[in-house]
């Protein structure tokens, strides 16, 4: 039984209607493809069809790529599959119809004499370790989605992503022993330096004396700020056995003398207050509207007069994010148990009723990555 309307039916939405029984018609479908001037657009809309039914196995075989270390091994340069099959374990026609299908998504490249070399994705691949740690994570998400209405009706609790970061929504977060905060510090630090980079070209942290980053974890977004600010003073805050990973990290950087560690639940104990600037960096997207709106009053009251608050992190409300916010971040912050994504006007409000002032969108060079915002304490 098809749901009535809520409303009236606008002009916008006859309009859309009677689209959608065009393209839905099998004979406007036969028209389309075949005159030239919707020809075009409708190869095209065939094509993005087929990819979002096909979309599962496309990731599969980037999956298969990474976890065969496929990229690094072509490298030094072109293989055939012959050559290649030894060294990933597999038949030579195994191999290569991984690589005619890692070729079609343009991971690899055909070369003359049945060789495959690197293609522009592959190689961008082999730069950013971090994107490799995050496809190979995916099979976490992958068993999650197996059953997606399940996952959106809560009847597939509790979920693989939750487990991995099970530490985080327990009773007391705090008492986490080291080996359970290990896997999650790790992926976050591998991926982070995919938006620090960005984010030290969009803020002068130069201008602050000392920050504190805010649920920080093993404190790799600040060591890229330690380049950039080399007379800034460091504190990551994050659980104890988190903060002890920063600290590893900090002296083997050779950062001990200017970067510490406080460990603390940043939803619960009192966060340091000696700062000019304090960060939140890929921090809120992971939590429901009460625990930001909670966090971002406590962070009003710890922070001092004319201090300034950095948020860094994917957002959405704009075309060019819509996939990565709505679709993506949709279900993988389903699958973890709480968050979404939000848009920087649903983030402003959050920070004006906290008390924070002068807040500003800063503009990123890659925002599909991360957008930011700043703000300050008058």
């Amino acid at each position: 039984m098809r749901a009535a309307p809520s409303n009236a039916l606008s002009w916008a939405d006859r309009l859309a209607a009677l689209r959608n029984r065009l393209v839905a018609s099998p004979r406007f479908q036969r028209f389309a493809a075949s005159f030239p001037f919707t020809r075009p657009i409708a190869e095209r809309q065939s094509q993005a069809l087929f990819d979002l039914c096909a979309g599962f196995v496309y990731a599969q075989v980037l999956s298969a790529c990474v976890k065969l270390d496929l990229f690094a091994v072509l490298e030094p340069g072109p293989r055939t599959p012959a050559e290649l099959a030894p060294r990933l374990a597999m038949t030579p026609d195994a191999t290569e119809r991984l690589l005619k299908a890692a070729a079609a998504l343009k991971l690899v490249e055909p070369r003359k004499g049945g060789r495959y070399g690197l293609a522009m994705l592959g190689a961008a691949l082999i730069g950013n370790p971090g994107v490799g740690a995050m496809i190979a994570h995916h099979h976490l998400l992958y068993a999650d989605l197996a059953d997606p209405l399940a996952l959106l009706r809560g009847q597939s609790q509790p979920t693989q992503l939750s487990r991995f970061w099970g530490y985080a929504q327990s009773g007391n977060p705090a008492h986490a022993p080291p080996e359970g905060v290990a896997a999650y510090s790790e992926l976050m630090a591998g991926s982070q330096h995919l938006v620090a980079d960005d984010i030290v070209a969009a803020y002068d942290f130069r201008r602050h004396r000392h920050a504190v980053d805010v649920g920080g974890g093993e404190g790799a977004f600040l060591s890229v700020v330690a380049r950039r600010a080399p007379d800034l003073a460091l504190t990551v805050f994050d659980l104890p056995a988190v903060a002890e990973r920063a600290r590893q990290r900090f002296a083997s950087e050779g950062l001990q003398g200017r970067a510490s560690a406080v460990g603390g639940d940043m939803h619960r104990d009192p966060v340091p207050g000696d700062a000019d600037l304090y960060t939140l960096v890929r921090v809120l997207h992971d939590h429901d509207d009460d625990a930001v709106r909670a966090l971002l009053g406590r962070l009003r009251c710890a922070m001092p007069a004319g201090a300034s608050l950095l948020i860094a992190e994917p957002m959405a409300g704009s075309v060019a994010t819509a996939r990565m916010a709505d679709a993506y971040f949709g279900f993988y912050l389903l699958a973890m148990g709480s968050g979404r994504a939000r848009t920087p006007a649903e983030l402003t409000r959050f920070l004006a009723e906290a008390g924070f002032s002068d807040i500003r969108s800063l503009k990123t060079r890659r925002p599909l990555l991360t957008g930011a915002i700043s703000a300050r304490i008058a």
